[in-house]
């Protein structure tokens, strides 16, 4: 009989919560600890680790001595990472025979860093990748596993690309874990994708201000990139907040001139904003300020 494949899974979110159930649903996979989030401890995960009968951990730093000293006595095959908040540092990534794997929601060697399905949208992407790799020294610049892209259309939004890869990522981590227990897993090195990849900062708060000087595209981008469930893109009027979930371009709207921000017109279910170049019309918004034509966004 095949020996089990023993895992350690250090995870959150519910792409983890798939990824945990295909992993539970394999006769020759065995979780040998559940290592949530410290900032956020993962309910659910608890929830099922305790229905598994699988160890739970909550730690401030899993870098430590004592840590490491603990996780190297569960003799685990692999480590797998799946939305968790700490670099994993060698003397924790090198304990496992089969090493440490990550998943991570980016087109590597691009998008590596945090945040990175909004800064797809914000760059006017026509694609987000889901890619599978080893973990090493760098930050999502270990080699590559197993890795897929998935089509950004113009109806998506923030909520849209979150929903795809919360539902894609156990599959093709799932699907990368098999391969490896089979001894058929690539390892394919970024630097043969491309000589310098790039790396996407996390987006903090503030970060959500929308500068109505940007064109007409990029209100657009960053509207949608921060949409529900983000924090959604802010704006002032009248010192009184105004938070906008959703703009739409208008086909053929003149290049001109004028104030940035400046609501022109009241036009069906929305209002017709300035931008740099041209102007959008602001369909989905929040606030306790009156909109009217003639007001101006600051």
């Amino acid at each position: 009989m095949e020996k089990a494949l023993k895992i350690g899974y250090f995870a959150d979110g519910p792409w983890a919560h798939g990824a945990l159930e295909l992993l539970c649903n394999e006769s020759n996979t065995e979780i040998a600890f559940v290592c949530a989030r410290y900032s956020r401890p993962d309910e659910y995960l608890r929830e099922r680790a305790s229905q598994l009968n699988v160890d739970f951990f909550v730690e401030k730093d899993v870098n430590s001595r004592p840590c490491i000293e603990r996780f190297r006595g569960y003799g685990a095959d692999l480590f797998v990472s799946m939305s968790f908040d700490q670099i994993l540092q060698r003397p924790l990534y090198s304990l496992p025979r089969l090493g440490t794997i990550n998943c991570h929601a980016g087109k590597l060697p691009f998008y590596r860093g945090r945040n990175v399905l909004n800064w797809a949208l914000i760059n006017d992407e026509r694609e987000f990748g889901i890619t599978v790799h080893y973990i090493d020294d760098g930050v999502d610049t270990g080699d590559i596993i197993m890795q897929s892209s998935y089509p950004i259309n113009e109806a998506d939004d923030y909520g849209t690309l979150l929903k795809k890869a919360y539902s894609e990522c156990p599959i093709i981590l799932h699907r990368a874990i098999q391969a490896i227990q089979g001894g058929t897993a690539k390892r394919i090195s970024q630097s043969s994708l491309a000589i310098l990849g790039s790396v996407c900062t996390q987006r903090t708060q503030g970060d959500e201000r929308l500068d109505w000087s940007l064109t007409s595209r990029e209100v657009f981008n960053f509207v949608r990139a921060l949409a529900d469930p983000g924090p959604k893109a802010t704006t002032n009027i009248s010192s009184i907040p105004v938070k906008i979930n959703k703009v739409e371009l208008i086909p053929g709207a003149p290049v001109y001139k004028c104030i940035p921000g400046a609501i022109l017109a009241k036009e069906g279910n929305g209002f017709l904003v300035k931008t740099g170049d041209s102007y959008v019309k602001v369909v989905e918004w929040s606030s306790s300020a009156r909109l009217k034509a003639g007001g101006r966004f600051k």
